[in-house]
């Protein structure tokens, strides 16, 4: 067992993969309690393909990949936050637009192409085993800036995602504190790619954040359990990975999703089984009762 945890820390590959995925995990927790709080899954859905656009670009012109989804992701970002001011359409309303619209510039951008490469193949199905030392370093420095804005605004998010018209009546700017979450999870989503890719990446984002939320109702102890998941979750779908010789990303959300299933199960207070139990037990408490209340 010890030499099948240290084996992959000997190749500079894993030990670059294993980090990446830690920090990616990590990130992807704490931002994604926010989104899960909101209810608001499928903006992160949207900005992951509305990304795709910005690479299929970026791909045309033989420019790089990351920076034009992320451009691509934000200019959809801010575009959502600005349509869905309109109070006569819903939130999701206006995301399902920008979705279809951004997938389908993207597909028709890459059709102009005869082929596709394995860069664009990397971005949309990860290729985590291949980053460089520098992009260690760039994940690990984006990472640490998008966890000080989240924490750092942790209270006004906190409550522009539980009542917003309450939020906007006590002053605090929604606008801007939309758009900010946006931006923050066009980035997180962006940071993520080389891990899991752009088809994978809404998982990464939300199953952690999902999992702590079945297991405590109190917010610090949300962030630090889903930051937690996310961070151990990924790794372990390495090793997996590793052990099997299976697709890295997608070994990552497999782990993720089990974990969320167990959880989902055998949770102390919402869990399956244990909502089962208390149901069987509540009957059989109050029968003795309702027997004496009758002799």
């Amino acid at each position: 067992m010890i030499d099948f945890l240290l084996d992959p820390w000997e190749l500079p590959f894993m030990q670059r993969a294993f980090t990446v995925a830690a920090v990616v995990g990590l990130v992807c927790g704490v931002v994604g309690v926010y989104v899960v709080l909101r209810g608001m899954a499928f903006i992160g859905d949207a900005v992951a393909h509305s990304a795709f656009p910005g690479v299929a670009l970026a791909y045309t012109f033989e420019g790089n990949l990351l920076i034009g989804g992320a451009a691509a992701g934000i200019t959809t970002a801010v575009l959502i936050a600005f349509v869905s001011q309109n109070r006569r359409l819903k939130e999701d309303t206006v995301i399902g637009v920008f979705f279809a619209f951004a997938f389908g510039l993207g597909i028709v951008l890459v059709s102009t192409r005869d082929s596709w490469t394995t860069d664009l193949s990397s971005f949309l199905f990860g290729q985590v085993l291949a980053v460089s030392a520098s992009d260690v370093w760039t994940v690990a420095g984006i990472g640490a800036v998008l966890v000080a804005v989240v924490l750092a605004l942790r209270k006004e998010l906190v409550a522009v995602s539980l009542d917003r018209e309450t939020a906007r009546a006590a002053g605090l700017p929604v606008f801007r504190l939309d758009l900010t979450l946006y931006v923050v999870v066009t980035a997180t989503i962006v940071m993520s790619l080389e891990a899991v890719g752009n088809v994978l990446v809404l998982a990464l984002l939300i199953t952690p954040a999902a999992t702590a939320r079945m297991l405590t109702d109190r917010l610090w102890v949300m962030t630090m359990l889903a930051s937690g998941i996310g961070c151990a979750g990924s790794v372990a779908g390495l090793y997996v990975s590793y052990a099997y010789d299976l697709a890295a990303g997608g070994s990552v959300v497999v782990v993720l999703t089990g974990v969320f299933i167990v959880t989902w199960c055998l949770a102390p207070r919402h869990g399956l089984l244990t909502r089962a139990l208390r149901q069987r037990v509540t009957p059989a408490a109050s029968a003795p009762a309702a027997t004496a209340g009758t002799s």
